[in-house]
Order: C-alpha cells, then structure tokens, then sequence
C-alpha cells in the first residue's frame, strides 16, 4: 500500500486596488473646510464599501484652479500614479476633473500608460473601458465650451461695470471696497502720504525700500514705483488696465489698446490732493530724463591697430 502527501496550494487573496479620490471644494476658508470634510467621508465611506479596495488618499484642490494647470493636489495625484500607488481614481465629473480638453486627454493617457483607472461618477465612465477616451473627448469638450461660456459672462459682466464708472474687486494700500467704492483705511492713508512725501523730498526708491524696512513695513521696487503713479489715490480711476487672455490660461495682459479703458474722475476721496501727485508724476519723468541710457561707447583699440 502507497501513501503520499497531498500538499494543497495555498489560496491566493487576491491584492487591494489602491483607490483614491480627487475633488474641488469652493472656495472660501469656512465653505471649503466644510466642503473638504463632506468630501473626503463620503470618498472614505464609499471606498470602504468595497472590501476589494484599499482607501489611498484623498485629492484635492480649490474650485477656482478648475482650469488653470498648476493645481497642487492635482500634481501631487499624478505624482503618486507615477510612483505606483494608485490604481484607481475616483471624481465626481469631468468638469471637476478639468475643464480644458487637452488636460483631459493629457492626464487620461498617461494614466492609461500607467494603468491607472479613471471613474467619473456623473458620466458613469471608466478611462480604460473601450468606449471611454472617446466619450471622454466628446465630455471634456462641452466642459471646456461650459468654461469658456462662463468666462465670457464674467467678462461681460466686468466691462459693464467698468463703462459705467463701477470697479470690481480690488486690494490696494489705503482703500478697501465698501459696496463697490474705494473707501479710505486711515492708518494706511498715512503711509502712502508719507511714501509721497519722501520721494517728493529727494529720496529715491532703494532709499525709501530700506527706510520702512526699518519699520517692518515691507516695499517691492515695481510695488511702490506703482504706487506712485496710481491714480488711484488722487481720488480717479482708470479701469481696464488689463484683461484676461483666455478662460484657459486665465494670463492677465497689459492693456495698450487691445480693448477700451475708461477714465472715472473723482470717483473716489483721494488721499493725495491733485497738485501733490501731479508733482511726483513731474518728478518721476524728470528723473527718467535724467536717467537715460548712455549709448556704447566706440571700441577703443591699442596704437598700431
């Protein structure tokens, strides 16, 4: 008689998708806290749900970054996708993921190379399914057109108000905005007074910068350079001074005629009176005068040559 061992193999417990989510909250310190808390337990409680997956971390980012491409939680996503530490994305559409097509596609395929799953929840969509970069190129470019149609409102919205003499918001040193009109922050008005007066009393910028340093007041060169000729603070406003490029980049650019500015008098109470900001403005282009550029001087060569 014959006895052997029957060695049975072991089962195979099969490895826990590392799951993770990404998510924009609304901006604001008290919405977004409240937003990012709602988030990050009905992510962790729907994870959980599945005893197949492993919860991985939450992602994410302020509502207003929705189309710009430097978006930290978003990047930091990627950077664990690369590292092999997620195999799934959770998020709640296309839109919230991003609104500009070519990131869609961008992220969606190199997360295809790395075999990282997307699931938009809205769409019911898988990036790897067969149907999915299709359907995703066809979504992500009604979210782009949304992106873009709101943009336009808001711009439209902007140029309104500015042709009717009303600024949007605004932060600037000596003023705050009270119902749409720059009001005067007193203690503030007595610094910019003082920066007036100073350069109008000979002292130049870098002597200025280093004079409130002192004080623990901290100035840029092109910060107060600005200062002085804001027209601001003799009580006028000049509006449209730069526009936003497009609803992708949102790159501001200077305005030097592509689109109407409008000139607002006395929209305001000024803190410098009219003369003594003229005067530094008198000041500040004689001083470039004086400042010009020597041109290069001839090559001088040694005797011989």
């Amino acid at each position: 008689m014959e006895i052997r061992q029957i060695n049975q193999p072991a089962p195979v417990i099969p490895k826990p998708k590392r799951v993770a989510a990404y998510a924009r909250v609304s901006s604001g310190k008290e919405t977004m806290l409240h937003s990012l808390s709602a988030q990050i337990s009905y992510y962790s409680d729907l994870i959980g749900k599945h005893p197949e997956w492993e919860y991985a971390r939450v992602f994410v980012d302020e509502a207003v970054t929705g189309t710009k491409e430097a978006r930290s939680g978003f990047q930091k996503m990627l950077d664990e996708c690369r590292a092999g530490n997620i195999e799934l994305i959770i998020t709640k559409s296309i839109s919230r993921f991003a609104r500009n097509t070519v990131t869609v596609l961008q992220s969606v395929r190199e997360l295809k190379a790395l075999e990282v799953d997307i699931f938009f929840e809205e769409q019911n969509i898988h990036s790897l399914s067969a149907e999915g970069e299709l359907m995703l190129t066809i979504l992500s470019s009604f979210a782009q057109e949304e992106s873009r149609s709101v943009s336009e409102n808001v711009k439209w919205r902007i140029r309104k108000d500015f042709k009717e003499g009303r600024v949007c918001g605004m932060t600037m040193l000596g003023y705050h905005l009270v119902d749409g009109i720059l009001t005067i922050i007193p203690e503030e008005a007595a610094l910019v007074q003082s920066v007036f007066e100073d350069y109008l009393d000979g002292m130049g910028l870098v002597a200025i910068i280093k004079k409130y340093r002192k004080q623990g007041i901290k100035f840029s060169r092109s910060g107060l350079a600005g200062m002085l000729r804001n027209e601001k603070y003799q009580g006028d406003m000049l509006l449209q001074k730069s526009f936003v490029s497009d609803h992708i980049t949102k790159r501001k650019i200077r305005n030097i005629g592509q689109l109407p500015q409008f000139y607002v008098a006395d929209s305001h109470s000024p803190i410098i009176d009219k003369e003594t900001f003229a005067e530094v403005q008198a000041e500040i282009a004689r001083r470039s005068a004086n400042h010009k550029p020597k041109p290069p001087e001839e090559p001088s060569y040694p005797c011989g040559y």
